[in-house]
């Protein structure tokens, strides 16, 4: 049984203000059971969103890690600094954070490193662009980049963390990936996983994510593979996300 799960992404966005009422409008809609639900703010706003979950089942996840446990790395944000704030959670390969900051599968493998030895669990993210899906590499795209974790840190490893496929060619353009599109590549995902371990094939979470609404939400879960959603712009809209988040809820397989 895979509990489903709905995070949001708030990407560059936010402020003290906008953050608490945002807060405030999903703590008091969220759905009793069957789905759980994390939001992640950056990394400036960890600290005080920790403080508005305290006492609710909200998860908290930071956004992007440092392959870095400490020292001279300006800027740069580790693991155990996560862990210290809150965070239970941290994204990993974002297709903002390999596009536009150089993120490679070598480094994104080192960031699950580094939040797995500070017991922050990483939520992997993998997805081809639009020029990788007409060329047809699709498949090979999300192979590699999951390989590339898989093959560092071994079965063992990777046990307990999720996968997020987000289409580079959906995110925040209005287009999204038919539901049978997406249940194509997480059900490849899935085998990748099995075929490494029967048991981690079975029972890793595998989130969509990509233009993902309320009114299309409930369909893309439906479809046996996909575990919950990856949520961006949504995300910032409380009566949206919670939409979403009853979608899912209404999924608990």
């Amino acid at each position: 049984m895979r509990l489903p799960l709905v995070a949001g992404n708030w990407k560059l966005n936010g402020s003290l203000a906008a953050n608490r009422e945002l807060l405030q409008g999903v703590i008091a809609g969220l759905p009793a059971a069957g789905v759980e639900v994390m939001v992640c703010p950056p990394a400036v706003y960890l600290a005080p969103t920790a403080a508005e979950l305290a006492g609710t089942t909200l998860l908290l996840g930071a956004q992007d890690v440092s392959t870095q446990d400490q020292g001279a790395y300006t800027g740069e944000v580790s693991a155990a600094m996560l862990r210290d704030v809150g965070c239970t959670h941290t994204l990993i390969g974002h297709s903002e954070r390999r596009t536009l900051f150089g993120d490679t599968d070598d480094v994104v493998a080192a960031k699950f490193v580094a939040a797995r030895a500070a017991s922050v669990q990483p939520v992997v993210c993998i997805g081809e662009t639009l020029e990788e899906r007409q060329a047809g590499d699709t498949m090979a795209v999300v192979r590699r980049q999951l390989g590339a974790v898989l093959n560092k840190v071994g079965v063992d490893g990777f046990a307990g963390a999720i996968v997020a496929y987000e289409p580079v060619w959906a995110i925040g353009t209005g287009q999204t990936a038919t539901p049978e599109q997406a249940q194509e590549v997480h059900a490849a995902i899935r085998a990748q996983l099995a075929a490494a371990d029967a048991k981690l094939g079975d029972r890793t979470r595998i989130l969509y994510g990509g233009s993902v609404k309320g009114a299309n939400a409930a369909d893309l879960f439906s479809r046996q593979d996909i575990d919950g959603g990856l949520i961006g712009g949504a995300s910032l809209k409380a009566g949206e996300f919670l939409a979403i988040c009853e979608a899912a809820a209404g999924t608990d397989s």
